[in-house]
C-alpha cells in the first residue's frame, strides 16, 4: 500500500520555504535522508517555484504531494493555471533564471506534466535505493 502526504500552500514565492520544510519533514519521516532528500527537496523547490511564479490565477493554491509506491518516489505539483505547461527554456550562462526544469531532469529518474480537468500537474519520480531483505529467523548449526 502506497504511503503519500499532501499539503497545500498559497501561490505565492513566501511560501516556497514552507514547501520545501514539509518536504524535507515528510521525507525524513519516511527514513530517506542524505542525497535523495537532497534531490527531492531541491527539486520540490523548483516545480513549486515555477507554479507560483508562473501560475496567472488569482488566490491560487499549489498542492504538493509525494507518494512512496514500491521502488519510486513520486512528486507532484498541481496548481489552477492548466493551460501554462512547463518547457525546458535555453538559457545562456549569464541568465538568472530558466535552469529549474534542467535540473529536475538531472536529479530525477523522469519528469513531465499533465493537463487535468481543473489544474496542471507537473510530476518527477525518484528511484528508491534497493533496500536490505530482511533477515530470516536464525536457527542454529546443528539443528
Amino acid at each position: 500500500m502506497p504511503m503519500s502526504e499532501t499539503f497545500r500552500i498559497p501561490g505565492h514565492r513566501s511560501h516556497v520555504p514552507t514547501a520545501r520544510q514539509r518536504v524535507r519533514k515528510t521525507l525524513a519521516g519516511w527514513g530517506i535522508t542524505d542525497d535523495l532528500a537532497a534531490d527531492i527537496t531541491l527539486s520540490a523547490n523548483e516545480l513549486v517555484t515555477n507554479a507560483v511564479a508562473h501560475c496567472r490565477v488569482s488566490h491560487a493554491q499549489v498542492r504538493v504531494t509525494l507518494t512512496l509506491l514500491e521502488a519510486y518516489l513520486f512528486l507532484e505539483v498541481h496548481d489552477p493555471d492548466r493551460d501554462r505547461v512547463p518547457r525546458v527554456r535555453e538559457h545562456g550562462p549569464d541568465a538568472e533564471g530558466g535552469r529549474g526544469l534542467t535540473l529536475v531532469g538531472q536529479l530525477a529518474h523522469s519528469w513531465g506534466h499533465a493537463q487535468q480537468p481543473h489544474t496542471k500537474c507537473v510530476w518527477a519520480r525518484f528511484a528508491l535505493p534497493a533496500l536490505p531483505a530482511p533477515e530470516g529467523p536464525r536457527v542454529p548449526a546443528g539443528s
